[in-house]
């Protein structure tokens, strides 16, 4: 029984890969027109959000949303989520209609056919770099300048131990909050580590909630209140991540 159940995780999970990838070749044209000027990136992203509902809702993945408050679409927002599992990047682009670029770790770009349009709209960061950190928040800037919103989630990757509910933030996302006075908007993925983690043999199609929360306001705050920012921060997306747990 055990082998059949990973024989069948097996069979879902390279249909999820597949999922991934086909839709990017059959659209590849309008993509590459769409990602080849950053004027057209809202283009880009409305293609990239009916593409993450091909993967979740042709995986088995059921998205479920709750919103404590609607993002104003006139706005940009530094977005921030836990980060359990590959999922969190089509349910972000789900949950929220705000145009926004993904600030990542660079291995994903080795993704076959994924990996060459997030090369092109993404800002790949190498962590062990600091010069690629300082260009990463260049090229932030330039972006929020431009009035889209950034997305990073704040613990800097999925932790290899996942016992751990929500890992230490880094300062990146607050730091650029600040400075460009834009409001945190902090998202709750309660189920993409149970549905799809990085374990291999694991995971279930299935319901996958997810909270907006309500904005953090940054206005009037200097990088001397960046440690309070990220703290209050984590202390809300920890909150509802341990209450979910203890029900």
């Amino acid at each position: 029984m055990h082998v059949l159940k990973n024989i069948l995780i097996l069979l879902w999970r390279i249909w999820f890969y597949i999922l991934m990838g086909l839709p990017i070749v059959i659209m590849f044209p309008v993509l590459l027109v769409f990602s080849s000027r950053e004027i057209w990136y809202p283009q880009f992203f409305v293609v990239a959000r009916f593409w993450a509902k091909i993967v979740l809702y042709g995986s088995g993945f059921l998205p479920r949303v709750t919103k404590e408050a609607k993002p104003d679409r006139s706005k940009s927002y530094m977005i921030v989520a836990n980060h359990t599992s590959m999922t969190d990047i089509m349910l972000m682009l789900y949950c929220v209609k705000n145009p926004f670029v993904f600030v990542g770790k660079k291995e994903l770009a080795k993704i076959p056919i994924f990996g060459f349009f997030y090369k092109r709209t993404c800002i790949l960061v190498d962590r062990n770099s600091q010069r690629s950190r300082k260009e990463v928040f260049d090229r932030a800037q330039a972006r929020l300048n431009n009035g889209t919103s950034i997305c990073i989630f704040p613990e800097g990757g999925v932790p290899d131990d996942e016992s751990i509910i929500l890992d230490i933030f880094k300062d990146g996302a607050f730091r650029l909050a600040v400075d460009h006075q834009i409001p945190i908007l902090p998202l709750v993925f309660l189920d993409n580590k149970k549905r799809f983690s990085y374990t291999f043999f694991s995971g279930t199609p299935g319901i996958m909630r997810a909270h907006v929360l309500k904005e953090i306001s940054t206005k009037g705050l200097t990088q001397e209140n960046k440690k309070e920012l990220k703290e209050k921060t984590w202390d809300t997306i920890f909150k509802i991540l341990k209450k979910d747990l203890e029900k």
